[in-house]
């Protein structure tokens, strides 16, 4: 028998997971590639101005960044950004192409040297943003995706398939830059050259639809002078989302669709592995990959329900053999280089490493990034996967995260304060890994419940339409019966129940605290609070026309749009709540919760502003997500009645 455990009220536990150890291990590895023999990816660097850096893996084992501070590998196209490098080797050194998120230009890059910008600066509207570059050698150009804002508007933008060349030419000449593609679509992928290099694929889409709604797939005929003529559609439509396309080693085309029902994939049109599980996700940013061609034929795959996991897929007999291994989801990244697989895989146990998988030993190994517990990993929670029962009898999926310390439990007949949060999107979802913001919860005796709520990604395309129309209806409610039955059945203290979340979770966030009496505060992060003023002109062209499928047109159903929002409810908000929000943010601007705060002013309702300069839509910088955390531990401690040792006190205003 270990010691004996101390006895404290449920969120006053010690714990050494603070906001500066969470804020140290936000974020995670991105962008995986192969550059010759190594394994390079992008990773955050929190403590550096919120930077990404590229990093590789040297012969050696070592692991060094490319590039030195400030420089930083992120891109803003579609304001999310898009894969941001290539590489290839070279005799001496590698040539490396990558976008500064600075300047948002594309730069060469040979170790040794300095940077060397390849396209030139725009001073109009939001100017020249370049992703997914690919280099093509032989005609000396790296391929790309470039959005190019022809005005000051956030609409006023054209996306096509570009090569810039990599002699700098272009470096102050926008018309050196080509354009390989006809401006037919709004939204355009990177394109994938066939091995023969006479044809490319990529993905286009349009104006309302989002790419999870419907996606073409186009091919085209690639001209003497590297150009692409005339595209086809191939392959998807308004009601097919066709998330990815690569070519085979044999020349047949491969892509992710969900004509099914669920993502899956299809050679020439056939079904390869047909099965009730996704093999894609929804195309957030340009070059996210769920599947790549190895050079034997096989596919490395990423597929599940809920969690993905990494497998090797013979397209013949459709059998899928998975990675062995302690990592239980990945993040929709691959490459590949002859049998080597790399990816980046997590746990509940560990955060996201990267992964390297020999697939002719079938063994895996962390090759970077290597997870290393900060604390003793009793601290850490242990998740409950878990299916609710929500209104009509569907399915509600959950991560439910009770409170866990190895010296201390709370008093008998308490129960646990619990903290709902609502993941952004809101097509997307929460993967089940280990994340230290939740550990700085559950270490203090706070439980955290992440929802899936209808619309997430992962269980087919039928429960993520559950939100069509439905935004700040079906989300609100999914988030409600995982809190109320997790107090029904005597897990979470019915009067101590909370709810947060960031993006489209700010929103479900707010339009919780102003549609129902479940929570006792809450906290709304950079948030959508209007939809009346929130779409075309009001935020960026990506998502200006999502709320279409998520509410509804607005010329059929404009009293909808006042309905739901949380800025047109607030007379009926009495629960106290924190709102935090970048000043730099484009996709949710400021005003959106400055007009939130005047209709709330005067009503005695307990909250707090914080803003945060030079932080856009989601938070980088380890001082503001301290700030952040800070505040909000202290909004719990507050309201639900504990002492938080350690932890500055949030001034709440009414």
């Amino acid at each position: 028998m270990g010691e004996e455990m101390h006895v404290l009220p449920y969120g006053s536990w010690p714990s050494p997971i603070d906001p500066a150890l969470a804020a140290a291990h936000d974020g995670h590895p991105e962008w995986v590639g192969f550059v010759g023999d190594e394994v390079w990816w992008t990773e955050p660097r929190p403590a550096e101005g919120g930077r990404r850096a590229l990093v590789r893996r040297t012969a050696a084992g070592a692991e060094e960044p490319v590039l030195p501070p400030p420089w930083n590998v992120r891109n803003r196209v579609h304001e999310y950004g898009g894969r941001p490098w290539t590489a290839a080797p070279g005799t001496d050194r590698p040539l490396v192409v990558f976008t500064h998120f600075a300047d948002q230009r594309l730069y060469r890059y040979e170790p040794g040297g300095d940077p060397v910008p390849l396209t030139p600066l725009s001073q109009v509207g939001g100017g020249l943003r370049w992703a997914e570059p690919e280099l093509d050698t032989e005609r000396g150009e790296v391929r790309c995706v470039l959005e190019e804002f022809t005005g000051e508007g956030s609409g006023d933008v054209r996306r096509v398939l570009a090569a810039v060349p990599l002699d700098g030419s272009a470096a102050e000449d926008r018309s050196a830059v080509r354009e390989l593609s006809e401006e037919r679509h709004r939204f355009v992928t990177g394109a994938r050259v066939s091995p023969d290099g006479t044809r490319a694929a990529w993905l286009a889409w349009d104006h309302p639809r989002m790419p999870w709604d419907g996606t073409e797939l186009l091919v085209a005929e690639i001209g003497e002078d590297g150009r692409f003529r005339e595209a086809r559609t191939v392959a998807g439509g308004e009601d097919e989302a066709i998330a990815q396309v690569e070519w085979a080693p044999d020349g047949r085309l491969l892509y992710a669709s969900d004509r099914g029902g669920w993502w899956n994939l299809y050679r020439d049109g056939v079904p390869l592995c047909p099965r009730q599980e996704e093999f894609g996700g929804p195309l957030w940013k340009p070059g996210l990959r769920w599947f790549v061609p190895l050079a034997d034929g096989l596919l490395a795959v990423l597929h599940g329900r809920g969690s993905a996991v990494l497998g090797i897929l013979d397209p013949e007999t459709g059998e899928i053999a998975d990675a062995a291994g302690p990592w239980t989801e990945f993040d929709s990244s691959l490459a590949a280089h002859g049998s080597r697989v790399a990816a980046i895989g997590a746990s509940p146990r560990t955060g996201y490493e990267v992964i390297e998988l020999d697939t002719g030993t079938g063994r895996a190994r962390t090759v970077g990034a290597h997870h290393r517990d900060p604390v003793d990993p009793a601290y850490y929670p242990e998740p409950e996967v878990r299916t609710f029962t929500g209104p009509g009898g569907r399915e509600v999926h959950a991560h439910v995260y009770p409170p866990r310390h190895p010296e201390v439990t709370g008093p008998e007949g308490e129960l646990p304060p619990y903290v709902i949060w609502a993941h952004g999107g809101p097509t997307s979802r929460v993967p089940l890994v280990l994340d230290m913001a939740i550990a700085a919860f559950t270490s203090r005796g706070i439980g955290v419940a992440e929802v899936n709520y209808g619309g997430s990604t992962g269980y087919g395309r039928e429960y993520r339409e559950r939100l069509r129309h439905q935004w700040g209806v079906v989300d609100v409610e999914d988030c409600a019966t995982v809190a109320l039955a997790l107090a029904e059945e005597g897990t979470a203290d019915r009067d101590r129940l909370a709810i947060r979340g960031g993006s489209a979770g700010g929103w479900t966030t707010a339009a919780s605290l102003t549609g129902t009496d479940v929570y006792a505060c809450g906290t709304i992060s950079y948030p959508i609070l209007d939809l009346t003023t929130w779409g075309p002109g009001r935020t960026h062209d990506f998502e200006s026309r999502y709320l279409e499928s998520l509410v509804g047109p607005v010329a059929e159903v404009p009293d909808r749009y006042t309905e739901r929002s949380p800025t047109h409810r607030a007379d009926r908000l009495s629960a106290p709540f924190l709102l935090l929000q970048g000043l730099d943010d484009v996709i949710c601007a400021p005003e959106q919760c400055e007009h939130f705060l005047e209709s709330v002013a005067g009503r005695g309702v307990p909250h707090a502003y914080l803003t945060f300069a030079g932080e856009g839509h989601g938070f980088r910088r380890a001082d503001t997500m301290v700030r952040a955390t800070q505040a909000e531990l202290s909004l719990y401690a507050q309201v639900f009645g504990f002492d938080l040792p350690g932890v500055p006190k949030l001034e709440l205003g009414t």
